[in-house]
């Protein structure tokens, strides 16, 4: 006898049922529609990448999620590698920025400027799996390059809470920040620049920790009290204050660069100014974001129900520069579609509008005429737009019934050997 096979999807990874995947193509076609509305493209990119090109120091921890790919056929001699680069070659995708920046990279002579793209697709990464997270998950992206006003953050933040809006969310809150902000904070405390990635670590904690957790984490790690207490300081202040990003504008001045503060609030006024979604848009001076390519605007959605952010990003204007040598703006903002999913389903979310669905059942053993009759009867109810299934009749014919009901289908023909023109 055969080995018997394994049925279960490997670990982090999950087959997805017809109820489920009607739902995730509803939300598909919400999020594409919308975009599309905004002016966004959409594109494609190749699942892997050049392994040199994902562990590029860009990805932050990602870069220690990838799947690796071994190189094929005459390439591959494991008896004679030494190091991983003579077995490795590609690189499974851990997000969708650093593929698009290759493909604008590649391809900005063939593409409108400002290039705003919308790329939606699977991606990959050797993580813990738990409640809305797996190892292989659909990411939804829009991505505006070229373009180095703040026009492009007003755009992405109006876009992506359009989209929510119409899926039904409300009540969330976007929060923004500037990378720029984060380190004029850090310069005016006194920190070194080169710790500046480590402070943002540990301030990153603070909504799980608190200001005492972060002051205890910085001292543990050998930062000066004086340092700690200034940059903690203005944290502090800011929770007594109306105005935080005034505060800070007049706390920074001549640390923050200039017109900074004033292009935030343009943003943040201007989003709110033209909001379609119910929703919070706030200044939060302690968001950071991990991945290490950000270089200025920073976002990220939270929703209550389930305890953590479901979409996020910012700008990096100096990762197509990497490919190209040419610094290149660059903005995107990237939705949690896993998440949203898991939030939808577990409210046991209808799509709405839904077509009718009409259950043809037939006789077993159908002559051939009445066969072609059923099928055209089918056709006509298609035409009508109603959604058709034909099927043979099963003996519990019962039970056949609550299962299609189960699947949306509530109204049955039935067709017999001696009456199927009736």
């Amino acid at each position: 006898m055969a080995q018997k096979l394994n049925k279960k999807p490997v670990t982090g990874m999950k087959d997805i049922l017809p109820a489920e995947m009607q739902v995730r193509d509803y939300v598909i076609g919400v999020i594409t529609d919308t975009y599309r509305e905004f002016g966004f493209s959409h594109m494609e990119t190749p699942c892997m990448e050049s392994i040199g090109n994902l562990c590029s120091k860009q990805g932050g921890e990602n870069e220690k999620l990838i799947f690796k790919v071994m190189k094929r056929g005459e390439k591959l001699n494991v008896a004679e590698a030494q190091t991983e680069a003579d077995v490795v070659d590609f690189g499974m995708r851990y997000d969708l920025t650093l593929p698009l920046a290759r493909y604008y990279s590649n391809n900005s002579a063939n593409l409108p400027m400002p290039f705003k793209a919308l790329q939606m697709g699977n991606v990959w990464r050797a993580d813990r799996p738990q409640r809305g997270r797996f190892r292989q998950f659909m990411q939804c992206d829009i991505d505006i390059l070229g373009d180095p006003t703040n026009l492009a953050e007003i755009e992405l933040i109006s876009a992506t809470t359009t989209v929510l809006g119409r899926l039904g969310f409300k009540d969330f809150t976007v929060c923004f920040n500037d990378r720029q902000i984060l380190k004029a904070m850090a310069a005016y405390s006194g920190f070194a620049e080169a710790d500046y990635d480590e402070i943002f670590i540990i301030l990153d904690k603070m909504d799980k920790i608190g200001l005492d957790g972060v002051e205890s984490e910085l001292k543990e790690n050998g930062y000066a009290a004086e340092s700690v207490e200034k940059y903690l300081g203005m944290f502090r202040d800011m929770e007594t204050v109306e105005d935080t990003l005034g505060y800070l504008a007049e706390k920074l001045a001549g640390v923050l660069p200039a017109g900074l503060a004033e292009s935030i609030d343009k943003i943040l006024s201007s989003v709110r100014a033209c909001a379609e979604a119910q929703y919070n848009l706030v200044f939060d001076p302690t968001l950071v974001r991990g991945m290490s390519y950000y270089t200025g605007s920073i976002f990220e959605i939270k929703m209550a129900e389930l305890g953590c952010s479901v979409g996020g990003g910012g700008r990096y204007d100096e990762m197509i520069g990497r490919f190209t040598g040419q610094k290149t703006p660059a903005c995107g903002f990237s939705i949690g579609f896993e998440r949203i999913i898991t939030i939808l389903m577990e409210k046991n979310f209808t799509v709405p509008g839904e077509r009718e669905k009409v259950a043809f059942l037939m006789e077993k053993d159908m002559c051939t005429e009445g066969t072609v009759f059923v099928f055209g009867e089918a056709r006509k109810a298609r035409a009508e737009g109603k959604q058709v299934l034909v099927a043979q009749m099963n003996k519990n014919k019962k039970f056949q019934k609550e299962q299609l009901m189960k699947d949306g289908y509530n109204v049955f023909r039935e067709f017999y050997n001696d009456s199927w023109n009736k």
